[in-house]
């Protein structure tokens, strides 16, 4: 079973490509069910057809890799499923300041199971490597950190950085599955 539904949504403020005082947004969901639960590709668009979500369902469940666009077209994010938990590499990225503009890598992470579990990687906006975090199991075994001009910083600094992005990255994935959750794939 196919379906298509035009849905309104409140879209949280700080979300990749969100436009600054964005409120409400109009999005079109394409998606299809099986067995009462969401199954198959999955897209979520603009109502002028930009492409703004595009993953795929298992049995009610997101699986594969879940790809993230900002209102202006630029690639923010991908995150790969695996049973509804992240695994593999989650990737991020600035998004650009002009509509054009080529978006800037922000993040690498590596996922299992859905814990981070081996090297996380990021960048300042200016393109200078910013930290890079060792995971063992969802634990911080090892932190490094620079500054926007390439200084390092002590370990205890990278520490608080590694668990202040924890937080701030836990938020920004929870925006992004609130909105595939929101407008996801309706089969009651």
């Amino acid at each position: 079973m196919r379906w298509k539904l035009a849905l309104a949504v409140t879209v949280v403020l700080g979300l990749p490509g969100a436009p600054h005082g964005a409120t409400m947004a109009d999005y079109v969901a394409t998606g299809g069910c099986r067995d009462g639960a969401a199954n198959g590709a999955f897209e979520l668009r603009m109502p002028d057809g930009r492409l703004r979500v595009l993953g795929a369902f298992a049995k009610g469940r997101r699986t594969g890799t879940f790809l993230f666009w900002a209102s202006t077209g630029a690639r923010t994010a991908v995150i790969p499923y695996d049973e509804d938990a992240k695994g593999g590499t989650v990737a991020l990225w600035y998004a650009p300041s002009t509509p054009r503009g080529e978006p800037r890598r922000k993040l690498k992470s590596a996922y299992s199971g859905g814990v981070m579990h081996g090297i996380t990687r990021s960048w300042h906006t200016n393109g200078a490597r910013r930290a890079e975090y060792l995971y063992e199991r969802g634990s911080l075994a090892t932190a490094k950190a620079w500054s926007e001009v390439g200084a390092a910083l002590t370990e205890s600094e990278a520490r608080r950085i590694a668990e202040r992005d924890r937080v701030t990255d836990a938020q920004l994935y929870g925006s992004l599955e609130r909105k595939i959750a929101d407008n996801g794939p309706r089969c009651d």
